[in-house]
């Protein structure tokens, strides 16, 4: 770029021909050795005729752009913006390397955006050659003392961006785009948009998620759910006015859907040709909500091959080479003329809370890696693609075995730039998430110079191999969308951001550049959205906690199908529980004729029967659910509480017994058998059931209080151990925060069972205080008999089944 000239040849050459609205513009037409300036404005003249540019003074922080950015010659104009306490008006100079005459501009806020006009001169004068910015605060009650400046340079590329940018937007926190994604919307428009570009698709009551294009925007592929699988993936040619219907749906699931095995479908990639799409197939994912807004949602694979789709033939395949079950393999990416996939790859992680057949992962099942510290890293690897018959995988030197994460790679069109992601750990939405930037064919990555300091991914290259775009997170919890230029020696520059993208309370994500025209996408209808859809979107909403929406949901649901057995039985859940007894009743017997064989819908009938006192044919229910699913722990602990209640004393703990055998998981199995045998006189084999389900729920009151009981006053001395019965009631105060009387009762026993007669005295009086407060005052006479064996330093003798 051409050097800029001297200050001291520009300023005396200005000459003021107007005032704007909120402050003056003015354009050169004076001779470099014009003696004096002369200025309409005398607000601008006075600002700019009494700055000394050799002085020091107070710095004017440019938040943006930055220093040597480079804009697109075809971007919007930007918004310049500054931090300054100090002054309430300024003057910005724009001064060029061409020798010409310098634009210039006051404002009284502590931003500035140049007009269409201005915009279009400076782009033209700065194509190739910097101009510098200059900003000058002062008071405007005292515009001759100069306050404070800052100053950056700008450039403009002669390589256009030259494409439309599709991309999603999503409401925030995380979990509420989940429950209703019918907020979540798509848009599509060139970077010189001076507005938002338009909506092309919104209101889909079904999750819509990563999509891609081919190499020539002929063709759009899709994350959907459609008809209750949430492997579906739609593939539609683009057009102006598109309609996704289920002629162009396929799913990932029709991959050896004979395994038994669900598959998610995730991170899907159309191949450059538009005959293949690749994905994730057999897969699981960590899939959790978070607190924090700006990173809502921990979501990363940790399970799953890569899966190909051949739309010439209709057939799918696993990618040889890519399908090692010993790893999880996902996130792919093609070379430009189809022969290479890259793809990020991790040993598969086994998890002990998980079931078989889960896709998507709870909190609860995920908590090594969300509070346990546990790692996760990717490594970038490489595999010949071969008309789909892969090859061997080659982990890339620099993208992998470095100690960190690396995800999301891109190739650039022209096949040269490999870009991808680093991360401490995991993949996507990771807050320290950097770009790094490596020859395609090999070599040393480096750390692009566009990073933001917060969370860079989702990046993108325009056709010409000379943008790229990526979302971060600098300004704030919502991403925005950024550019940056590439230049031949992979030299990346200061981010652009795309300010008029995004909405405030929208983050903006996936973005990609389509090859096409920017009115090639007008308006995107879907024809696939079924009752399914809706039902899922009601699951959804139950799954958060927030039954009025899932019910509006499975109405709707219903309105399009009456005969939806899983939207009757749920809806008749969520209206059992707000005391409709009758219109609960009447959707489980619907869904009951239409899917006799759901052993959910007689459990739910079973426990209409148990509020309206019905225990016969609440038992005839259970047991007609568990002859449907015997192994539905629910329904068997519930006839097993009913025969307790029936005085059946044995058939009910051979109802738990059985629920502990089939479900050994099951923390209210053991502790309900536990239970059981107490009210047989077997505490010793009531123990170990207590102790099981102490291992599957820590914080569980009830299991505490149980065992310490036993530990503490059980009928049978030999089971006493007053030292383990004191740590169990511990923690059962601790969990009360000492408000309860039974559990500090019980704390009292423990003590003085471990001859700690003072604390026993203490707790005692403290479980006294709390019944008394309760107005209990039955429990507190039982206490204050225990009391008096305590301060006689004597603990509840063996004979004394203190169980309460």
């Amino acid at each position: 770029m051409s050097p800029l000239p001297s200050r001291r040849m520009v300023l005396p050459a200005l000459v003021c021909l107007g005032v704007a609205v909120g402050g003056a513009a003015w354009l050169s037409t004076a001779r470099r050795d014009t003696p004096e300036l002369v200025c309409a404005d005398p607000l601008a003249s006075a600002i700019l005729t009494s700055y000394e540019p050799a002085r020091n003074h107070a710095a004017a922080s440019i938040a943006y752009p930055l220093d040597e950015t480079l804009f697109p010659p075809d971007i919007a104009a930007p918004t310049f913006r500054w931090t300054d306490r100090r002054a309430d008006a300024w003057a910005v100079l724009v001064e060029f390397a061409d020798g010409g005459p310098p634009l210039g501009f006051a404002v009284r806020e502590p931003q500035w955006r140049p007009s269409p006009s201005d915009w279009e001169a400076i782009k033209r004068r700065t194509t190739e050659a910097e101009a510098a910015v200059t900003v000058v605060g002062v008071h405007e009650a005292d515009p001759t003392t100069t306050l404070s400046a800052g100053r950056v340079r700008i450039a403009t590329s002669p390589d256009e961006v030259g494409a439309p940018i599709f991309y999603r937007e999503v409401n925030l926190p995380f979990v509420e785009a989940v429950k209703d994604p019918s907020h979540i919307r798509w848009r599509f428009g060139p970077v010189s948009s001076t507005e938002q570009p338009p909506v092309v698709l919104e209101k889909l009551p079904v999750c819509g998620n990563c999509h891609s294009f081919s190499a020539d925007g002929s063709l759009l592929g899709m994350d959907v759910d459609y008809a209750n699988d949430k492997g579906s993936y739609v593939l539609s040619p683009v057009g102006r006015q598109m309609v996704l219907d289920p002629a162009k749906v396929i799913t990932w699931s029709d991959y050896r859907r004979e395994d038994g095995e669900n598959t998610f479908g995730l991170l899907s990639q159309v191949s450059p040709d538009g005959r293949y799409a690749v994905s994730t197939v057999k897969d699981r994912s960590v899939f959790v909500p978070r607190d924090e807004l700006a990173f809502s949602q921990l979501f990363f694979p940790i399970k799953g091959i890569l899966g190909v789709h051949d739309r010439q033939t209709g057939t799918f395949r696993a990618l040889p080479g890519a399908d090692d079950r010993r790893f999880v393999q996902s996130n792919p990416a093609w070379s430009p003329d189809g022969t290479q996939i890259v793809f990020a790859r991790s040993k598969a992680a086994t998890l002990e809370k998980v079931h078989a057949g889960k896709v998507l992962l709870s909190p609860k099942e995920c908590e090594e890696f969300l509070f346990g510290g546990r790692p996760f890293k990717f490594d970038l690897c490489r595999i010949p693609f071969n008309e789909g018959k892969g090859g061997q995988a080659a982990p890339i030197p620099g993208a992998s075995a470095n100690g960190m994460s690396n995800y999301f790679a891109r190739i650039s069109p022209d096949g040269r730039w490999l870009v991808f992601c680093r991360a401490r750990n995991f993949m996507l939405l990771q807050p320290d998430s950097q770009l790094y930037i490596m020859p395609a064919t090999g070599g040393e990555p480096r750390r692009m110079r566009c990073n933001t300091p917060r969370m860079n991914s989702w990046h993108s290259w325009s056709p010409n191999s000379r943008w790229l775009v990526f979302s971060a997170k600098a300004n704030g919890p919502y991403t925005q969308l950024w550019l940056t230029h590439v230049d031949e020696q992979g030299r990346s520059t200061p981010p652009v951001v795309l300010e008029r993208f995004t909405a405030p309370d929208r983050a903006a994500n996936i973005p990609e550049f389509v090859n096409a025209a920017p009115d090639a996408i007008a308006s995107i209808a879907e024809r696939f959205v079924d009752d399914h859809s809706y039902e899922r979107a009601g699951n959804e909403f139950l799954r958060s906690g927030d039954p009025e929406r899932a019910a509006a949901a499975y109405r709707r649901a219903l309105a399009m199908n009456p005969r939806n057995a899983e939207a009757h039985t749920n809806l008749g859940v969520i209206v059992l529980n707000q005391g409709h007894v009758q219109q609960a009743e009447a959707h489980f017997q619907k869904a009951l004729a239409i899917l006799p064989s759901d052993a959910r819908c007689h459990r739910n009938i079973a426990d209409i029967h148990v509020r309206e006192k019905r225990t016969k044919e609440a038992m005839a229910a259970y047991r007609e659910a568990l002859r449907l699913d015997p192994a539905f722990t629910e329904a068997r602990l519930n006839l097993g509480l009913l025969l307790l209640i029936d005085g059946k004393l044995d058939a009910g703990a051979a109802e738990f017994a059985e629920a502990a055998r089939r479900d050994p998981t099951s923390a209210q199995a053991h502790y309900h058998l536990a239970r059981a045998r107490m009210r047989q006189k077997r505490s010793d084999e009531a123990v170990p059931e207590y102790r099981r389900a102490l291992e599957l729920a820590p914080d569980s009151l009830p299991v505490l209080m149980g065992l310490a009981t036993i530990r503490a006053a059980g009928p049978d001395g030999a089971l006493r151990d007053g030292a383990e019965a004191v740590e169990l009631a511990s923690r059962a105060a601790r969990l009360t925060r000492r408000r309860d009387a039974k559990v500090l009762d019980v704390l009292a026993a423990a003590h003085a069972q471990a001859g700690q007669f003072p604390e026993a005295i203490a707790a005692a009086r403290e479980a006294i205080a709390c019944a008394q407060r309760a107005g209990d005052a039955r429990h507190a006479h039982l206490i204050q008999a225990r009391l008096a064996l305590y301060t006689r330093s004597q603990p509840i003798p063996a004979r004394d089944d203190a169980r309460r």
